[in-house]
């Protein structure tokens, strides 16, 4: 097993070498792929040192795998390239996630639908997934109408730069508009503005979770409005989210799904005041879903609290959880 991390020295990259020596995924030939700026640079992996190669070098080494988190624009470039090798490309940017013709996977949920023929598969939103791992059971048992969704995103959703402005402003530093990631201060401040705007006043991010949803639960009819805010936490986003079924539910029934769906934990035990905190998720694998109550207003509205962390099942965990899917049902050699 031949496997290349691109982008190697970001954020993610960094979690999702994390995640490979945690969860033992067998690799024989690891190779760290980054921007030419890191190229040779060494970086310790499962007990031994690497050298960064270059885009170029890795494609000619053909690993069987290569997990991207470099950006749409590398990934669009470059993924094909990789493809064209074999390679099975696992690409963490929003370059394919709604091309109709690549699979955009959780695997909880479509993992199956996966074939020898996916050589570019999209990993979603990390907003999104976290929703759809806990939504997906409860919409196969009562369909959903309808989303209304509030996020409440970590800073470290949007990389490095982000959470070097964070700590500078953490630490007293004023504000630095030429070497800030946002507009505005993060330290103690809600920013109700992830990634840029669209036409229609809402941003890339908030039309994510909307496209995304639909795709990876396979239905269009699905009405779906969402609002997506950074905030100032480094563990994990969270996620209000008010769901109105086509079908009547109980609680019991949407407790008991919860409960009995992979990566999911509930949290739900308001009188010991027991419900999902970032904090608590920070490092963790798992989704938590608690506060869930009925949504009084109407007939079959219920509402949620879902919270994970954004770096590891909202990225790179989701990736490698691909890759071991992978390997375990011999799509890749």
């Amino acid at each position: 097993m031949k496997l290349a991390v691109v982008g190697v020295t970001g954020l993610v990259g960094g979690v999702m070498m994390k995640v490979l020596k945690e969860r033992n995924f067998k690799i024989d030939e690891f190779i760290p792929v980054a921007s030419a700026r890191s190229v040779g640079k060494i970086i310790p992996f499962n007990g031994r040192e690497y050298s960064v190669v270059s885009m170029a070098n890795a494609v000619e080494m053909a690993p069987d795998i290569a997990i991207f988190s470099a950006g749409g624009s590398t990934s669009l470039e470059w993924a094909p390239k990789f493809a064209a090798k074999g390679t099975v490309v696992i690409d963490n940017s929003s370059a394919w996630r709604m091309d109709p013709a690549k699979i955009l996977c959780v695997p909880e949920i479509n993992a199956k639908d996966l074939t020898s023929d996916n050589k570019i598969i999209a990993n979603p939103n990390c907003s999104t997934i976290q929703m759809v791992a806990a939504l997906a059971p409860l919409h196969k048992a009562f369909g959903i109408e309808r989303l209304v969704i509030s996020t409440y995103q970590s800073f470290t959703g949007t990389g490095v730069k982000a959470v070097n402005q964070y700590q500078n402003e953490k630490s007293g530093e004023d504000f630095n508009a030429e070497t800030a990631a946002y507009n505005h201060p993060i330290f103690e401040n809600c920013i109700p503005h992830c990634d840029v705007f669209l036409d229609n006043g809402y941003t890339k991010e908030e039309m994510k979770l909307v496209h995304e949803t639909r795709k990876i639960l396979n239905d269009d009819s699905i009405k779906i409005t969402a609002t997506a805010v950074r905030v100032p936490v480094d563990g994990g986003h969270s996620e209000s989210v008010n769901v109105e079924f086509k079908n009547h539910f109980t609680l019991n029934e949407v407790i008991n799904l919860l409960d009995n769906t992979d990566g999911i934990i509930v949290q739900n035990n308001i009188n010991q005041n027991e419900y999902p905190m970032p904090l608590f998720a920070k490092n963790r694998d798992e989704i938590f879903v608690g506060r869930i109550r009925r949504d009084e207003s109407t007939e079959n509205g219920l509402n949620l609290w879902i919270v994970s962390d954004n770096l590891r099942k909202g990225a790179a965990t989701n990736a490698v959880q691909i890759a071991e899917y992978l390997v375990e049902n011999t799509l890749v050699s």
